[in-house]
């Protein structure tokens, strides 16, 4: 049974599809990682698994269970958890009430307390900063609280849409260890990132998404240069 698989999905916005007959099976405990250029579907991916998108074509299963055309409420209760880019929070909410607020699906309440535990050891700085308001945290602090409700959502898979996007190259490795660290717990993992270098660290497989479909492929533990990275994004002649 796999934590994802995704066949033959269409969709898009309006009348314009953005994913054409896109396809993938993330395995038990894999960590993918999604890159490719602006523009040719891997938010959109991340919005249609979670609901937020209904595809015109194609099913996703989530542990062999149908979700297409669930509401992303009901997605969540299943355990997946979506956290998009340019984090979504209350800014007059205090940390630790987001954190708790976060907990609302009847699977994810039976844990609240080892999950919220779980987030305040990840992200020490967030224990720090408890009683808060978000809109003091500075922008790195409130990816910690976004990634941090994602937690608390109980997830059986996390997908994560660009979570270093804007941050210093300090932020970026902090976040490079904390997410390394639930990937370690064996939590199924989909990341999306620009940085070729940072999905490198983290996953376990890159999978190029270029015009709504899954192109290329690479083993993750074997690197790969910036020659090729080029050649991908621009065509071989870029290679050099």
């Amino acid at each position: 049974m796999l934590p994802l698989v995704l066949d033959d999905l269409v969709a898009g916005y309006g009348a314009a599809p953005v994913l054409n007959g896109l396809t993938l099976e993330i395995g038990a405990r894999e960590r993918v990682g999604l890159f490719g250029p602006n523009g040719h579907g891997k938010t959109t991916l991340l919005r249609a698994i979670s609901g937020l998108i209904a595809p015109s074509r194609g099913s996703i299963r989530l542990f062999d269970k149908p979700i297409s055309g669930m509401s992303p409420a009901a997605i969540v209760a299943e355990g997946l958890i979506h956290v998009p880019q340019s984090n979504l929070l209350f800014p007059e909410m205090e940390v630790l009430e987001t954190l708790r607020l976060a907990a609302h699906s009847a699977r994810a309440r039976q844990t609240t307390a080892a999950s919220l535990e779980g987030v305040l050891t990840l992200f020490p700085r967030l224990a720090e900063r408890r009683s808060q308001k978000i809109k003091t945290l500075s922008g790195g602090e409130r990816q910690m609280v976004a990634i941090g409700v994602g937690l608390m959502g109980a997830p059986r898979l996390l997908a994560l849409d660009e979570p270093t996007l804007g941050l210093s190259p300090k932020l970026k490795d902090e976040l490079c260890v904390a997410i390394g660290d639930i990937a370690k717990s064996g939590l199924p993992l989909l990341l999306v990132e620009q940085d070729v270098e940072f999905l490198l660290e983290l996953t376990d497989r890159l999978v190029m998404v270029t015009h709504g479909r899954c192109g290329v492929e690479l083993d993750a533990r074997q690197g790969i240069d910036h020659a090729t990275i080029m050649a991908l994004y621009f065509g071989e002649g870029h290679a050099a």
